[in-house]
């Protein structure tokens, strides 16, 4: 069998350079892998190793297995979810990118103490207080969108509410201790994160917001559980929970990328958390950096044995990493990403894998038109959203833009024939569109009417603003 490297035919293979426990080494055979994989049997371990890698017997990818690899989860794709292809019209609203953290592989984040206001040099980064977050937002929903993202930096002056405001400034030195500074040393206030969930869930708008990361900051210093701080958030506006921080879900390669960042331990009890409070949740993956491909499929079995015990997760949304300008690539830890060849595989394997996870997501905004529409051909079904703003992969060095019309949608999922089919956030509600009846525009938006929300272009009319994943 072959020895640890990460499975690639032109993409980066850093992962070599690393002594990891976990390498993809298998007794299994590729053919005995398809073949459970055609008949919708469970995969162990083993046969996603397998079917990732197109068999641990050679080295790189073989094009012939892909294809096959490929042509099971699309079936598996068509049988599950039909030909449909989804999205939803959303808005990102990013409210900090102040974060101490320190993740290699961001680009995002800007160090906290330069948003401090005897800070007197000069960065990139911003804040946004609640008043601010709510224009945003009231601007959007004129526009017919009915979801709001929201993912931010780890700001010192964040915390859940003002209760755990007096918690953490009991600690003798609350910056070391629990990463905590009153707002009044900061030029910009970002208020809590109460305030920030009542000031983005107006007007009927499903707020999908609170990271596991975010929420492990939102309870720190405290006895609190990740439920009660989810059923706050919930309280004050929460709709649901995007399951991102989490990278690649095995301590060895979170030891590398990001040893600042919860483990994933933290990370499965605060989806746990989430679902308890009675939150839909999404899973995620971020992968092409210094892991290898047995990490991959460990961390498809994460997500995979979450949905078992709580069937609240929604979606799995595979996030190829954008190395420019990242620290991992500046420091020569990687020298790329994924290759084509890996980024199909990981959303097929991705699909045949997770059999109790119903939608797999292709982005746009990571792989551009041609890959993106590759990919609703590999097991994918979902096409992201309209994302009136994409601030964090843009900073990272992604080229695809900032929104995506309706129009275009219409155009590019009837182009590869499949149904174009406006969702909600949950997927419970959908509307297919009658790809005859132009121009498009949202329907299922509490201020939606079917006007198209922009002419393809920005909402500023500006380039997208510098950031990472």
């Amino acid at each position: 069998m072959r020895e640890p490297a990460a499975p690639t035919d032109e993409g980066s293979d850093s992962a070599s350079d690393f002594e990891f426990d976990v390498v993809p080494d298998t007794d299994q055979s590729f053919e005995n892998a398809l073949a459970k994989a055609r008949a919708g049997d469970r995969l162990t371990v083993d046969d996603g190793i397998e079917l990732i890698t197109t068999g641990t017997d050679a080295p790189g990818i073989d094009p012939i297995r892909k294809e096959q690899v490929l042509e099971a989860a699309d079936r598996r794709r068509a049988e599950v979810v039909g030909d449909e292809v989804t999205f939803v019209a959303n808005l990102n609203n990013n409210v900090t990118t102040a974060c101490n953290t320190g993740c290699l592989f961001c680009n995002f984040k800007n160090t906290a103490h330069q948003f401090e206001a005897d800070y007197d040099g000069e960065h990139a980064g911003f804040t946004k207080p609640p008043a601010e977050s709510r224009a945003v937002v009231e601007d959007a929903l004129d526009m017919g969108i009915y979801e709001v993202t929201s993912v931010s930096g780890l700001h010192p002056a964040f915390a859940l509410n003002e209760e755990h405001r007096e918690i953490l400034a009991t600690y003798d030195d609350p910056a070391k201790e629990v990463d905590y500074k009153p707002p009044t040393v900061y030029e910009t206030d970002p208020g809590t994160y109460v305030e920030q969930m009542r000031a983005m869930s107006i007007g009927g708008v499903h707020l999908h917001s609170m990271t596991p990361e975010e929420a492990q900051h939102a309870r720190r210093g405290t006895d609190w559980s990740y439920e009660e701080v989810y059923r706050e958030l919930k309280t004050a506006g929460l709709a649901s929970a995007p399951g991102t921080a989490a990278e690649i879900l095995v301590e060895e390669v979170r030891d590398v990328i990001c040893p600042g960042k919860i483990g994933t331990d933290e990370w499965v009890a605060a989806m746990e958390g989430a679902v308890a409070a009675g939150l839909d949740v999404t899973s995620t993956m971020m992968y092409g950096h210094v892991e290898n491909a047995a990490h991959r499929i460990e961390h498809l079995k994460v997500i995979r044995d979450l949905q078992d015990r709580t069937g609240g997760i929604t979606e799995f949304v595979p996030l190829s990493f954008v190395h420019e300008n990242t620290p991992l690539y500046e420091n020569g830890v990687v020298d790329g990403g994924a290759s084509d060849a890996e980024d199909e595989l990981v959303v097929a394997v991705a699909r045949l894998f997770l059999d109790n996870v119903e939608n797999i997501q292709s982005s746009w905004v990571k792989f551009g038109n041609a890959k993106a529409l590759k990919l609703l051909n590999c097991g994918a079904n979902d096409f992201m959203g309209t994302i009136l703003s994409e601030e964090i992969t843009t900073r990272a060095g992604g080229s695809f833009g900032e929104f995506r019309s309706f129009d275009d949608y219409v155009e590019m999922i009837s182009a590869i024939g499949r149904t174009p089919v406006e969702r909600s956030t949950d997927y419970r509600t959908v509307r297919r569109i009658d790809i005859d009846d132009r121009p498009h525009g949202p329907r299922l938006g509490p201020r939606a009417d079917g006007t198209p929300m922009l002419d393809g272009q920005s909402p500023s009319g500006s380039d997208p603003a510098p950031a990472d994943d």
